[in-house]
């Protein structure tokens, strides 16, 4: 049988860092030591009131459908979250909870791209942003930024690249891959810059919490313009540790809001509802969790900084948020390692592999070869000792 396939579905690219994570969890169930640099969510538990809160859910029966959107009581603590933190002013119907921040990134990408579409993301940049636009029927359109620039785009990086299709930019501050955060400055300029152009701005602000230096200012903050403009994701997963529970929320103009509603409404219909009742007290509750979190981030970002810039052939920028680095290889480039020539981020994630058992994830998968991105989102013990086993393959390059 000739399986002909949707056409949009075959150009989605699966991650190139699958072959690398696979091989590293295969290795592992063989039990081989090996130390991971790749995880992408905290290795911290899910505050204790809000695992309290879950089970009070599920024992309260509290276990069936809700709104497709969410419960009214999220959507209130949500409200106030972002008045307390963000000096915003949202109401219910300016919000919606999904699956996730992915799930919300997603729907925002569905409600406002029409085919052809043009959506702007800077380089590096979230592994899944590509994929999403194009499955939404948009083309994505890069902006290569600098490390001097602490991989940051300008408005005279987005006249570059602005066309008569332009529809959206997204915005990731504090970033994944690299940790940068955006100051008030630039953040203004960019805001006036989307108005006068008339460009949606998805403001992903998923790492808000985990800001190490400086300040987490949101975009749509500025002036009612910019606020009607722009969809401000975040979500439960990175702040609360809660990843496997699945929340994350969009605060947007109605209008928008409700595209997003009825996508969701035919799609995954609503998010997990004791997800759902343990967020409200996530965030409404002590917040001391986090803190205590944040502070242990940083200290594994300041020792993993300092011991990577101390290693012969390897640099990074000090991150300013969320738990990643990216680190500089081109100088490694052309060399071999052990007879294995470095020519590319993959080849190098390959040889940490298979050298001294240590799993990165390549620079390519970010869209920018000249990289390797290590999460410090594990043990003090662990980013040591995979420190100290990059430090002695690359002195053999």
């Amino acid at each position: 049988m000739n399986l002909n396939l949707s056409e949009k579905g075959l150009k989605i690219s699966p991650s190139v860092t699958l072959e690398i994570t696979a091989k590293a969890k295969a290795m592992k169930a063989e039990g081989i030591d090996v130390i991971g640099f790749g995880a992408g969510e905290p290795d911290f538990d899910t505050p204790e009131n809000i695992r309290r809160e879950g089970i009070r859910a599920i024992e309260e029966g509290l276990t069936r459908y809700t709104s497709a959107s969410g419960i009214i009581e999220l959507k209130k603590a949500i409200c106030k979250k972002l008045k307390r933190d963000n000096g915003l002013d949202y109401n219910n119907n300016n919000i919606i909870i999904s699956s996730g921040a992915k799930h919300s990134i997603y729907n925002a990408l569905m409600a406002i791209i029409n085919p052809g579409d043009e959506v702007i993301i800077g380089i590096p940049y979230w592994v899944s942003y590509p994929q999403m636009i194009k499955i939404a029927g948009g083309e994505p359109v890069y902006i290569q930024t600098k490390e001097e620039n602490d991989f940051k785009f300008t408005v005279s990086d987005l006249n570059s690249v602005l066309t008569d299709k332009t529809k959206a930019i997204i915005l990731n501050s504090p970033s994944n891959p690299t940790g940068a955060i955006y100051d008030k400055d630039e953040l203004k300029k960019i805001a006036d810059w989307a108005v006068e152009n008339n460009i949606f701005v998805i403001s992903d602000e998923i790492y808000e919490r985990l800001v190490y230096d400086g300040e987490h200012i949101s975009i749509a903050s500025f002036n009612e313009d910019i606020k009607r403009q722009t969809i401000v994701i975040n979500g439960m997963s990175k702040a609360y540790a809660m990843t496997g529970w699945r929340i994350g929320y969009a605060a947007a103009h109605e209008d928008i809001v409700k595209v997003m509603s009825n996508l969701q409404s035919h799609t995954t219909s609503n998010p997990c509802s004791i997800s759902q009742y343990a967020s409200v007290v996530g965030l409404l509750d002590d917040q001391s969790s986090v803190e205590e979190m944040k502070k242990q981030f940083e200290e594994r970002r300041n020792y993993m900084a300092e011991t990577i810039n101390s290693i012969e052939g390897l640099s990074c920028k000090k991150p300013k948020g969320a738990f990643y680095i990216m680190v500089n290889i081109t100088q490694l480039k052309g060399k071999d390692i052990g007879g294995v020539k470095i020519n590319n981020s993959l080849d190098f994630a390959k040889i940490l592999l298979d050298k001294c058992k240590v799993a990165v994830i390549p620079g390519i998968g970010f869209g920018d070869d000249d990289y390797i991105r290590l999460s410090y989102a594990t043990s003090m013990e662990n980013i040591k000792e995979g420190l100290q086993r990059i430090k002695d393959v690359v002195g053999n390059a």
